[in-house]
């Protein structure tokens, strides 16, 4: 901001040397010669005019400058700089006579400002204060500014970075009580955005009360709308009393910078609510890769910054958390976030997530802990996955090398403990899967629509290293079903390798409730495996899904004859060593399990649904659990 200042004063010098030069008559050679001492004697800046120099009398008087660079010789890097391809200025001929130069328009074409990116802020060297400007110097007034395709360059050329903001265009005017107005637009990675700025004419030192307006849809989720009081102290901006709205959240804090060398950030705001991400962003298709848009973490290494930042609601997309505090520190090109109790859809969430950007690929690591946290709005929200309920328990510590969410999948290592209790496995009907698997192997999961498959707990722990989760502790349980298992979770490829023993329960017994005790479980009422392994292969969104003996792919047929002459488990239904299947298959079965489940209940009453000896909880209805297995 200083050196803006600077410059347009400096500009406004230029204009009023050039134009009484000329009008006198002086020689270009001279002219150039003379413009540039004078602004370097009243600025301190250095300036050079490479091109021609022109003046007009009719129908106005104007004077027009070509190829002009402005710099500050004692800036610590020699890569700062405004470069103009054209300047004109028009003004009233007797103001300049009178030694009281009024702009009324000022024209600059192309302008280039080159802002050096600095990584090592101990190696910037402190800001040298510009001279005090003279007093005649104040008195070049300008009522109108217009910038046509304008140009900042941010780049470091050592780490071979460089970014743009192009297509800058703006409109500053200044009225008769020195009130400024700008309004413009520009291209901010090729995508639009647009300003409206309202203040007074600067003044050294003294604070300025500032209306902002600020839109980027492409890059904000909605406009900002702000107000605050500036000051400039030397190279030190401080913004108080901050206050607006973010779309439809209101803000309000502080913040402050130095700009002398690596800009030094630091910020303090309180959202009402506030939305990150694209809400509009329709979720990928069921079983799509992860996404390998490369995501640029390169500017986290030219600034440093604490910050802070609160909100009674933060949305991340359309995941929602409630309420929301962040504690971050920006230093060395390394993002360190802490975030205790954020509240997490019923539950809360705690933990530490740093991005080192230093490197060419950036590095992640989360430690994070869920507790009560109800699952299927949260991994909705995260990962478009909607079909486990409960409350869930978590924790994790992760790391990850990556710019895109692809990469980072396929590089995860860490562990983590996930469990979700008392909830449900939305369109599944766990059951009847573990049915159809006495008789074909399975095609992706069965979707059942509305069926709910009732969960007591789902629970894993797992070792992660380059994207593949291995777990050897897979447990589900559940009123009528059992399943324990291991294998690898490709968390990259969206992949599953498990194998499970899935089991029907025919009891209620050995089934704990909400507050209540396990009772134990009578020996008919065990629960009825395959009486083998069952493997769980191929995306996750749609995996194949089999009894693991050899050959059931190639001939299920032969394979599933082989199983029912074994007559282990549910199998055994079918009367073994025959050899083929059963005509009603499904009506043997039914009348097997019948005959399983009226064991479980020997120590239990008679009549379905009256309460067992010794328990306070009913014995299972027959017919229902049929029903679940079966449908019908």
């Amino acid at each position: 901001m200083r050196f803006s200042r600077t410059a347009a004063i400096a500009l406004a010098v230029l204009i009023a040397a050039a134009a009484l030069l000329l009008t006198i008559g002086i020689p270009s050679g001279a002219i150039t010669s003379a413009i540039e001492s004078r602004v370097a004697r009243d600025t301190g800046y250095r300036i050079a005019i490479a091109g021609s120099s022109k003046v007009s009398l009719f129908p106005g008087f104007s004077v027009t400058l070509n190829d002009v660079t402005l710099d500050d010789p004692k800036a610590p890097s020699p890569d700062r700089r405004l470069t103009i391809g054209s300047i004109r200025a028009e003004l009233p001929l007797g103001s300049l006579i009178s030694g009281d130069p009024r702009i009324t328009e000022l024209t600059l074409s192309r302008p280039v400002l080159r802002v050096p990116l600095i990584r090592d802020s101990s190696a910037a060297a402190p800001a040298v204060p510009p001279p005090a400007m003279p007093a005649r110097a104040n008195q070049v007034t300008i009522a109108h500014v217009t910038v046509q395709d304008g140009l900042v360059i941010m780049a470091n050329a050592a780490d071979r970075v460089e970014d743009r903001i192009d297509g800058f265009n703006a409109n500053i005017a200044v009225d008769a009580e020195r009130r400024v107005t700008a309004t413009g637009g520009a291209q901010l990675g090729g995508r639009p955005a647009t300003f409206r700025i309202k203040s007074d004419a600067p003044r050294d030192g003294q604070p300025l009360p500032m209306e902002l307006a600020f839109a980027a849809p492409d890059w904000l989720s909605g406009p900002i709308a702000a107000k605050a009081e500036v000051r400039l102290r030397g190279s030190l901006l401080q913004i108080n009393g901050l206050s607006g709205t973010l779309g439809a959240g209101a803000f309000n804090g502080w913040a402050s910078a130095d700009l002398a060398g690596k800009p030094q950030l630091k910020l303090d705001l309180d959202f009402q609510r506030l939305d990150l991400g694209d809400p509009r962003k329709q979720p990928a298709p069921a079983g799509a890769p992860w996404s390998d848009t490369r995501f640029d973490l390169t500017g986290l290494n030219y600034l440093d910054a604490q910050l802070r930042l609160s909100a009674a609601e933060l949305n991340l997309g359309s995941a929602h958390f409630a309420p929301a505090s962040i504690d971050a520190k920006l230093t060395g090109g390394t993002l360190t976030a802490q975030f205790a109790q954020l509240g997490v859809y019923d539950g809360e969430a705690a933990g530490q997530l740093a991005i080192d950007a230093g490197p060419r690929t950036p590095a992640i690591t989360l430690r994070a802990s869920f507790k009560d946290v109800r699952a299927r709005p949260l991994l909705a929200g995260l990962a478009d996955f909607d079909r486990i309920d409960g409350k869930l328990q978590a924790e994790m510590t992760l790391r990850a090398d990556g710019d895109s969410v692809r990469a980072v999948m396929s590089t995860l290592d860490g562990t983590a403990s996930v469990a979700v209790r008392d909830g449900e496995i939305r369109g599944v009907n766990v059951a009847q899967m573990i049915r159809r698997l006495t008789t074909a192997p399975l095609s992706g999961w069965q979707d059942g629509g509305t069926e709910i498959t009732d969960l007591t707990e789902l629970a894993a722990s797992f070792r992660i290293a380059q994207g593949k989760a291995a777990t050897t502790d897979l447990a589900l349980a559940g009123p009528l079903v059992r399943m324990t298992g291991a294998g690898t979770i490709d968390l990259g490829a969206k992949a599953l390798a498990l194998k499970v023993e899935p089991k029907l329960v025919l009891t209620t017994q050995g089934q704990a409730t909400q507050g209540q005790s396990v009772t134990p479980v009578s020996p008919a009422a065990e629960p009825v495996g395959l009486g083998i392994p069952v493997v769980i292969d191929g995306p996750w969104a749609s995996p194949r899904i089999y009894p693991d003996t050899a050959g059931i792919l190639d001939n299920p047929e032969a394979a599933y004859a082989r199983l029912r002459q074994m007559g282990k488990g549910l199998f055994g239904a079918f009367g073994g060593g025959n050899g083929a299947a059963s005509p009603n298959a499904d009506g043997s079965l039914g009348e097997s399990i019948g005959r399983l489940i009226q064991q479980g209940l020997q120590s239990g009453s008679a009549t379905p649904g009256a309460p067992a000896p010794g328990r306070s909880d009913p014995a299972p209805d027959v017919n229902a659990i049929m029903k679940q297995l079966f449908g019908r």
